[in-house]
């Protein structure tokens, strides 16, 4: 085996290795909340604390009305605002974001999480904007 070879096994091992620990993140991440549809993301939204994590310039142009920002970016040292003891409902563009802040939340101690599905951009309820 020449050098090239060992080499180019070497990164398949990485890839291979990188691959499935994405594939287990992603399946962790879907698993710390239950994705909601809008109607049933109504149902209950004024009952929940409702935690938009997209970032204040997004927020202020547009946001579901009664939603608290908490941006993902802040999300790691501003999660402890939020109670454990209600539940929690999680939006941003697309979902993305809302899956990670669920796992952070599900490891503080987190039980009852959502998140919408399609996220703000599928969003055709109310809005409220800050300007």
């Amino acid at each position: 085996m020449d050098i090239g070879q060992i080499i180019n096994i070497g990164l398949w091992i990485i890839v291979i290795v990188w691959m499935g620990y994405e594939v287990y993140s992603y399946f962790q991440r879907k698993k710390a909340s239950i994705e909601l549809t809008e109607e049933e993301f109504k149902k209950d939204m004024r009952k929940v604390q409702l935690i938009d994590i997209r970032e204040k310039k997004d927020f202020d142009v547009g946001h579901i009305l009664g939603a608290r920002n908490i941006p993902y970016s802040t999300f790691k040292t501003r999660s402890i605002e939020i109670r454990t003891d209600q539940p929690v409902y999680l939006y941003d563009n697309n979902k993305a974001l809302s899956l990670r802040a669920a796992l952070r939340l599900r490891k503080q101690k987190h039980t009852n999480i959502h998140h919408l599905k399609g996220g703000y951009r599928d969003w055709t309820g109310k809005t409220k904007t800050s300007y």
